[in-house]
């Protein structure tokens, strides 16, 4: 059954009496709908959020038929990992374990848009770090993630609110045109300022190495590492 794409911020029938599944979409700025998002995330289903740099994907990464319904929603191929959000160190510790370098790293760019790449712990799913034994991880500087994982307690996966290959999302409706009859639901800040992904930095390497380069530039963190960084060859 194809899931409806319905908007409860009017206050009528609730989207869930409708038609199920529903696609539920809720006010960013609406405290009061926090729990609704925890409870579809508690149920296993995926959830469009805006963070500080684009619309993601929020599953809960301990929860199989979840992460397995983000693979098959987004078509990403199986070797990529999951990146995770988090809303502090002390919960990044409970799923990835700190590498040389990343608490002073950490302290001047968290919360904001640059995801570090550790070792996982080897209580996380191997699905999400595609075997790797690694996790990209960030705290990001966005209001509704964070208040979110604090309600749920764990990390939320980070990837982006598009099918592969395909452009970013920066508002909702953008994510719903590619993503739309398979979310649970999307929660609504408006159109994004930020619409980059993040900057990755690959911590487990010798040498600290971008992976990506994004809003947090190669030259800002070659300046604050001391020189002390490479990319990764094209």
């Amino acid at each position: 059954m194809a899931a409806v794409y319905a908007d409860k911020r009017d206050g009528k029938i609730p989207a869930w009496l409708i038609l199920e599944p529903t696609m539920i979409r809720i006010d960013a700025q609406d405290v009061s709908k926090t729990d609704t998002v925890v409870q579809v995330l508690r149920q296993g289903g995926v959830v469009c959020i805006p963070t500080d740099t684009t619309y993601g994907l929020a599953v809960d990464p301990g929860n199989r038929r979840a992460v397995e319904r983000l693979f098959d929603l987004k078509g990403r191929p199986d070797d990529k990992p999951i990146p995770m959000l988090v809303d502090s160190v002390e919960m990044m510790e409970t799923v990835a374990r700190p590498t040389s370098g990343f608490e002073t790293i950490a302290a001047r760019f968290w919360p904001g848009p640059l995801t570090l790449v550790v070792g996982a712990r080897e209580s996380l799913s191997e699905r999400i770090t595609s075997g790797t034994a690694t996790v990209g991880v960030r705290w990001p500087n966005a209001e509704f993630p964070l208040r979110v994982m604090a309600a749920c307690g764990h990390p939320l996966t980070a990837t982006s609110a598009n099918r592969s290959g395909k452009p970013i999302a920066r508002t909702v409706d953008e994510a719903a045109a590619q993503l739309g009859p398979d979310l649970d639901a999307v929660v609504d800040a408006g159109p994004l300022r930020a619409v980059a992904p993040s900057t990755v930095l690959d911590l487990t390497s010798v040498v600290p190495e971008v992976l990506r380069e994004g809003p947090v530039s190669y030259d800002e963190l070659a300046t604050f590492l001391g020189g002390r960084l490479r990319r990764r060859p094209a």
